[in-house]
């Protein structure tokens, strides 16, 4: 049985989510006196009303019952204010009860739970939650919203690996921010986003000149904005071949920004360090060994398994380079036992390396697998990897020749 003040509260939530006065939701069949009387709690609600209101707002008579778990509104509360991983169940759990809330009050929910699993490295999950929020930004009414939920979710996407949808996303983002002149922190996330998937499609023109904007844009700060608009200057710069540039990115970064603002930030600009010394010509693994062990320590406070997996993987890829291959096989081995919470490419990275080894081993079947893997990159428009794995696989061949005219040359 629907008992007041519950059902007043509930009834003045929907009301107001379909923005109807109290005398257009009365209409000829109940004066607005009687219900506001009703919303205010002061008079218990008969059969015959609640049929008659549910009809005007398009209901039925169940949903005028609060959720198990509570107000949307409510459960919000909890998660900005605990955290907790309570909080963030009692938040899904009204999400999910809770049809007829406002709009914004949606898009707040759905933007903690999509953050909830990016963290847990679970993307499916976070596509799911940022699939309705983008939709639901077109009603939210504010540029902001709809900004940020596009921006994040070309971020999923391309984690993802599906890089022309991200690329939709993104410029749609972009376009929306400077046609609004959003403030430079929502322009800045939408060009992090922005240059990371036209990097991957291939784009380096137009991703060098959107990280120059985002330099320009961000100059001047030391914080955790600027470390990312470095690391991805930095990106842009390496996948060009320009490595001095990105060295210089990096090791600003690396000089300036404090572990004490943001530790998981922090021990990424090592990663990305060591990568680059390894992609560096010529390569430098010792170097690249160097960062991993600086970082490492870091990873008892911040240590998420898809961090630890980021570790392994470089691991491997520097005992490659110093061709312990005994060891990359092993760490590659701990990898393979692992449900796997890494982006799209690093996955392809992993395989990647599997393959250079059985070509390394003798094993031919390592050339058709890094043939596969190229192709699958180009399919799904990952240009820039499909170039690197042709590259690589150029390089395997080459070496493999070379190792065998030795070979014949010593006999």
């Amino acid at each position: 049985m629907l008992r007041q003040p519950a059902f007043g509260r509930r009834l003045r939530k929907l009301r107001q989510a379909r923005g109807l006065s109290q005398t257009a939701l009365a209409g000829d069949g109940m004066s607005t006196g009687y219900l506001s009387r009703l919303e205010s709690g002061a008079r218990q609600p008969t059969e015959r009303a609640v049929a008659y209101l549910a009809g005007r707002l398009g209901l039925d008579t169940a949903d005028f019952e609060e959720p198990a778990g509570g107000s949307l509104a409510h459960a919000l509360s909890l998660v900005s204010s605990t955290g907790s991983d309570g909080a963030m169940e009692t938040l899904r759990e009204a999400l999910a009860a809770e049809g007829h809330e406002a709009p914004v009050l949606r898009w707040q929910a759905l933007w903690q739970l999509a953050g909830q699993r990016r963290v847990q490295g679970d993307h499916d999950g976070e596509r799911e939650y940022l699939d309705e929020l983008v939709r639901l930004g077109e009603s939210v009414g504010l540029v902001a919203l709809r900004v940020r939920g596009l921006t994040r979710f070309a971020r999923c996407l391309r984690t993802l690996g599906e890089i022309a949808a991200a690329l939709d996303a993104a410029m749609e983002a972009h376009h929306l921010a400077r046609e609004d002149d959003l403030d430079a922190e929502d322009r800045a996330a939408v060009l992090l986003a922005l240059v990371s998937v036209e990097a991957e499609a291939g784009r380096m023109p137009d991703a060098r000149a959107h990280a120059d904007e985002l330099v320009e844009l961000v100059a001047g700060r030391s914080d955790t904005l600027w470390a990312e608009a470095m690391w991805t200057a930095a990106a842009v710069r390496l996948r060009q071949g320009d490595h001095t540039a990105a060295q210089g990115y990096l090791e600003e970064a690396l000089e300036k920004f404090s572990s004490r603002d943001d530790l998981v930030l922090w021990l990424r600009l090592r990663f990305m360090a060591s990568r680059l010394y390894l992609q560096k010509q010529p390569p430098d693994p010792r170097a690249a060994e160097r960062c991993l062990t600086d970082a490492e320590p870091a990873l008892a406070f911040v240590g998420t398994p898809g961090l630890r997996q980021d570790m392994l993987a470089l691991k491997a890829d520097v005992a490659f380079s110093c061709a312990r291959y005994d060891e990359a096989r092993v760490l590659l081995g701990e990898l393979a036992e692992m449900e796997l919470m890494m982006s799209y490419r690093d996955r392809v990275q992993l395989d990647i390396l599997r393959n250079q080894l059985r070509i390394r081993s003798g094993d031919q079947s390592g050339v058709q697998g890094l043939r596969d893997l190229a192709e699958q990159a180009q399919a799904s428009a990952n240009i820039d990897l499909a170039a690197e794995i042709w590259r690589i696989l150029a390089e395997s061949l080459a070496g493999s020749a070379t190792e065998r005219g030795s070979a014949t040359s010593g006999a």
